[in-house]
């Protein structure tokens, strides 16, 4: 069975400031902000969460089917899925739009600015989840307002069990707006500052949001992440890596091992494993597409950091 992903599509317009933002922004002055950064480094990649997670799950064998609204643009992006067999069927073209563009800056203590266009993702509520079959579960990830409570609300009705993952979209939400999701929802992903925006916004408790949701999940970039279950917590470490190269993208490689773990009904400890090893794969490479592995290679990896097999 496939697992729906629905989310963004979007070219990712990267860029490397070798200095830190903070030496070139005064706090005092912050109400008249006017600064520009010089960046040695730029490329572009394909991204966008639905593409990214729908990337890494199919890299680790799974049937993903992202549903995304997309631009008269997305040639070159539509060659990249179909190189690497992700299939097209669920994307909608919107003929008089840009495919969504993100700007994102790095600085040298891996602090980012993110400017966003949605384009055609602005659109995405003309995609429904009733022409979706044989989907076992889902994934709602950062998309347009009316987008992501539609599909939250198609994947309710439909009875598929999903996976909220607000993101950079929790801004777009008030508290009538993420009780509703709550509420639909079997799992919710944040990072750490997504889940105090998430408490202050709703005033709910981790012990009342697990009233709701079967597990709240929470990253925490090189500290690791913790599974809040009705059970207890479990504490997952990050996993040492050679090289931090590039954070882009790691949350949504996180968020394809989570969506393979439940797909294939694996408890919490081994899913936020893969999770976990999937995040330290894709932070040492550039881009949020560029890691690749086979099945087979990825469970030797798993073996060799948890030496255990799954």
């Amino acid at each position: 069975m496939a697992v729906l992903i629905c989310g963004s599509i979007a070219y990712d317009n990267i860029m490397v400031f070798q200095d830190r933002f903070e030496n070139h922004i005064l706090p005092d002055k912050i109400h008249i902000l006017n600064v520009a950064f010089q960046v040695s480094e730029m490329r572009r990649e394909f991204g966008g969460c639905a593409g990214n997670i729908a990337y890494g799950f199919t890299l680790l064998g799974g049937s993903a089917l992202p549903m995304a609204t997309i631009g008269s643009d997305f040639a070159s992006y539509a060659d990249w899925m179909d190189i690497n067999g992700i299939t097209r069927s669920h994307l909608k073209t919107i003929d008089d739009a840009y495919t969504a563009q993100a700007f994102i800056i790095t600085d040298s203590d891996d602090n980012q600015i993110t400017i966003f266009h949605p384009g055609a993702m602005a659109f995405s509520s003309r995609n429904s989840v009733s022409a979706v079959e044989n989907v076992a579960l889902g994934i709602v990830s950062p998309d347009s307002y009316d987008g992501m409570k539609q599909h939250a609300r198609d994947l309710t009705e439909r009875g598929i069990p999903f996976l909220f993952d607000p993101g950079q979209g929790m801004a777009m939400f008030h508290k009538e707006d993420l009780d509703i999701f709550l509420e639909q929802a079997y799992w919710v992903a944040v990072n750490s500052y997504e889940w105090e925006m998430l408490q202050e916004r709703t005033g709910l408790s981790k012990t009342q949001v697990l009233e709701r949701v079967q597990a709240l999940i929470v990253t925490q970039g090189a500290k690791g992440s913790m599974i809040h279950t009705r059970q207890g917590p479990i504490e997952i470490p990050a996993l040492s890596v050679r090289q931090v190269v590039d954070p882009t993208g790691c949350g949504d490689a996180y968020r394809a091992g989570i969506l393979y773990g439940l797909s294939n009904s694996m408890d919490w400890e081994t899913t936020s494993r893969i999770a976990t090893l999937m995040g330290a794969i894709n932070v040492q490479c550039a881009g949020t597409q560029n890691y690749h592995f086979t099945l087979d290679d990825f469970k030797d990896r798993f073996k060799m950091a948890f030496g255990y097999v799954f």
